[in-house]
């Protein structure tokens, strides 16, 4: 992750040949046609095993009546994941030179994440962050071998940069240690200054010298794994579906929860991809705040998901918990989607109140769904998808008046 963008002339072209070891040095933010390699795709998909871990345990939290507990714990390890995932895209954009030690150092951060996903049942089950502390070390390790590779084939600001990162990022996973030394209340309080450490360190590096990050890789880098997200929640509503119909023969219950958690999920697809967000981040001070703030985008799509799980449990009873806070699993994560991607994507675009009010009201109607019982997954997913129609129409008058306007003036 970055804090200011490099002008185009500061980044070097990339190495030419396919030598197994070449010199790490900057890609150009000018790059035509740059897209996302098989191995981030690779990256992704085995992130997302760590993601669907977490939403599973949210799920058994929420169920037994823990969900503060459980909340608190998923934010925790959600951090871990994504922080060590955009710490990789952000550095890949500018970094990747596809060669044999890159790809071997970025199969090790896969391994991590791997290893993380195994603890995450341990962690909300005893708060034990022995194997999560162990996989995120590994990623953030092999983060800061690509560090000293870029500090060794680069000088001057740039090689103080790549240092100061790795510098960094060690300080950051000493502290962290904390979650296995600390008396159990403590470590939230632990989580909270470390993890500003760990945000702080982009601002700290890049001081001095800026990473050539790309808009178009990083928004397809972004998108893509909000997609993978979002199939995951779709995949872990289905299994949930599936297994309590032929558990408990509750089709006719459940059918509405299936359709509004679909629609839930098509409208938050929707919604993110309506805007050309790389425009957008070429200015240094949005992309910051973008990428950062894609924490919640994440977890709150992740966390739909869970949601869904729960109010299918709760609907054959196998949840602890009432209807109320059933729905609530469901309308709240959503209504944090929409007011996130207003936020950081939709804001910039809409033009006029009509349009700006739309997301931001659907979140409030949707949280005001909670209340109607069983029906309050559906009318969420309702809701959502006249939020997406409502968005359709508001552009499509815009560009019809803007037509007519330029017809009038014969442009």
């Amino acid at each position: 992750m970055t804090s200011r963008s490099t002008p185009e002339s500061a980044a070097t072209p990339r190495p030419a040949g396919r030598r197994p070891l070449r010199r790490m040095t900057a890609r150009g933010r000018d790059e035509a046609h740059r897209v996302a390699s098989p191995l981030e795709l690779l990256f992704d998909l085995c992130f997302v095993v760590a993601v669907a871990q977490a939403g599973a345990q949210l799920v058994h939290a929420v169920a037994e009546g823990h969900a503060g507990e459980g909340i608190l714990d998923y934010a925790m390890i959600f951090f871990a994941i994504w922080w060590a995932w955009m710490n990789f895209s952000w550095f890949a954009s500018a970094y990747d030179n596809d060669d044999v030690l890159y790809r071997v150092v970025t199969l090790v951060q896969i391994a991590g994440v791997l290893v993380l996903a195994a603890g995450v049942s341990q962690a909300f089950a005893s708060h034990d962050f022995l194997v999560v502390w162990l996989g995120y070390a590994i990623m953030r390790f092999a983060m800061i071998a690509q560090w000293l590779r870029v500090a060794r084939s680069t000088e001057g600001a740039e090689r103080t940069m790549a240092l100061r990162y790795a510098g960094g990022v060690l300080l950051c996973q000493v502290g962290w240690l904390g979650l296995l030394v600390a008396p159990e209340p403590g470590r939230p309080w632990v989580f909270l200054v470390v993890a500003i450490a760990e945000l702080c360190v982009p601002l700290f590096a890049e001081k001095a010298f800026t990473t050539s990050w790309h808009p178009h890789h990083i928004s397809e880098r972004y998108g893509l794994f909000t997609i993978i997200v979002l199939g995951e929640t779709i995949a872990a509503a289905t299994v949930a579906v599936k297994s309590a119909v032929d558990e408990h023969d509750a089709l006719g219950e459940l059918l509405p929860i299936a359709a509004g958690g679909l629609l839930i999920v098509f409208s938050a697809w929707w919604i993110y991809f309506v805007v050309p967000i790389h425009g957008h981040l070429r200015s240094s001070a949005q992309a910051f705040l973008w990428g950062y703030g894609h924490y919640l985008i994440f977890a709150s799509a992740a966390a739909i998901g869970a949601g869904l799980e729960v109010a299918v449990e709760q609907t054959v009873g196998k949840a602890h918990i009432s209807t109320l806070s059933a729905s609530a699993a469901v309308t709240l994560p959503t209504a944090l989607y929409f007011l996130a991607v207003w936020a950081l994507h939709s804001r910039y675009f809409k033009i006029g109140i009509a349009q700006q009010v739309v997301l931001p009201a659907t979140a409030l109607l949707v949280i005001l769904c909670t209340f109607l019982g069983d029906w309050a997954v559906l009318a969420s997913g309702i809701v959502s998808a006249l939020a997406v129609a409502v968005g359709v129409v508001l552009t499509t008058r815009m560009v019809s008046r803007e037509a007519a306007g330029n017809a009038a003036r014969g442009v």
